[in-house]
């Protein structure tokens, strides 16, 4: 899969992005951010398992977010089954240093509309902590709209704290 949306793009994970994968998630203030199993530290062999795990994916549902064909970050969707299984979550993470450019909104609104045809899913939904507000204001402006708070819901870092559910539903990303 390859999404090209010029300043940055969203495509399958290489065995060659290793390095710069672990270079960028090698960092506490993104993992703070992630589920815990989400590594930190984040070595080369936690990125080369991964990789390995996205490239094995029947559907592929885990890519890399590319700035300059360097891979800076990830973004994929968690199937769900069953009865829920017209829907999925959605995750995301992308380099400090890329922060505050507008490339997660970016990936994030074309990996929407991506995701909706090619899983043929109904509904993409997202729980970030309600302290992230940097990637809550991401998926308002890919189109989320925030569906609840879910008090309590979650630790990290040893605290429990909040998470918000923001959700988009097919029809709703096509004015993004």
């Amino acid at each position: 899969m390859r999404l090209d949306l010029g300043t940055c793009g969203v495509r399958s994970f290489r065995e060659a992005d290793a390095a710069e994968l672990a270079r960028h998630a090698n960092n506490r203030k993104v993992w703070l951010q992630l589920r815990d199993q989400f590594p930190h530290p984040y070595t080369i062999d936690d990125a080369r398992n991964f990789i390995s795990l996205a490239r094995g994916g029947r559907p592929e549902t885990m890519f890399a977010i590319t700035v300059s064909e360097v891979a800076v970050g990830g973004i994929g969707a968690k199937l769900r089954d069953d009865v829920e299984r017209c829907s999925a979550e959605v995750g995301y993470w992308l380099g400090e240093p890329y922060w505050g450019r507008g490339i997660m909104a970016r990936a994030l609104a074309a990996f929407t509309r991506f995701a909706f045809t090619a899983y043929d899913l109904e509904r993409l939904y997202a729980v970030p902590y309600a302290s992230n507000t940097a990637s809550c204001r991401v998926l308002q402006k890919a189109g989320y709209r925030l569906e609840g708070r879910m008090r309590r819901s979650a630790i990290k870092d040893g605290k429990v704290q909040d998470q918000f559910l923001y959700a988009i539903l097919r029809g709703d990303s096509s004015d993004n």
